[in-house]
């Protein structure tokens, strides 16, 4: 049976997206803005009790080992995990169609699968001053103690649900409802005239 070819996914930045170096970046750009694409983005949430069996599906899954700790999440570029709130996981992978490899792994008596790559966009801030971006917009201790490497977080920008995910030490992805995207980025963008970004 020939598999069945999905439609590309549009992007909502399209019209306010525009590559090159902005703002006010005469000595060099800090910060860079860019759309991740990702092929998959899930939502998995385990029943009460069900945490642990929860995990072990995603491992078994994605080879992704999260740790306990609440919050906590792990990267290995081609796929990521964190936790955002009491058993509730995001997972993201760059192929699609990784909710269907959760089938019969996490059964409905560990939890549930929601596929929302259709859902959300993915929008990735990275550079030297990615940090002090992220903290107008968020009242996060961005510092790397305080959010390590793969640990995630679920807050909000005003109206704006978003969940982040620390993947570098100088780099961000967050994800955001589509319908808010474009307002969202623009927002970024403008945030990040003062210090130089670039858009790739």
């Amino acid at each position: 049976m020939a598999e069945r070819q999905l439609p590309e996914r549009l992007s909502p930045l399209e019209p306010e997206y525009h590559p090159g170096s902005h703002g006010n970046f005469e000595h060099g750009v800090d910060v860079i803005l860019s759309e991740t694409r990702p092929g998959s983005i899930l939502q998995l949430a385990a029943w009460p009790g069900e945490e642990k069996r929860l995990m072990s599906g995603i491992y078994k899954v994605t080879g992704l080992a999260l740790p306990d700790a609440a919050g906590g999440g792990v990267t290995n570029g081609a796929k990521s995990a964190f936790g955002f709130a009491p058993g509730k996981f995001t997972v993201v992978g760059e192929t699609e169609g990784l909710a269907s490899a959760f089938t019969g792994v996490i059964t409905s008596t560990v939890g549930t699968v929601t596929d929302l790559s259709h859902g959300r966009t993915a929008i990735r801030v990275a550079g030297p001053k990615a940090e002090w971006v992220m903290a107008k917009f968020f009242a996060i201790d961005f510092a790397l103690p305080a959010f390590p490497l793969g640990a995630g977080r679920s807050t909000n920008h005003h109206d704006i649900f978003a969940q982040i995910q620390r993947t570098g030490a100088d780099q961000f992805d967050i994800y955001v409802f589509r319908s808010f995207a474009r307002s969202f980025w623009k927002a970024l963008c403008h945030a990040s005239e003062e210090v130089g970004y670039e858009v790739q």
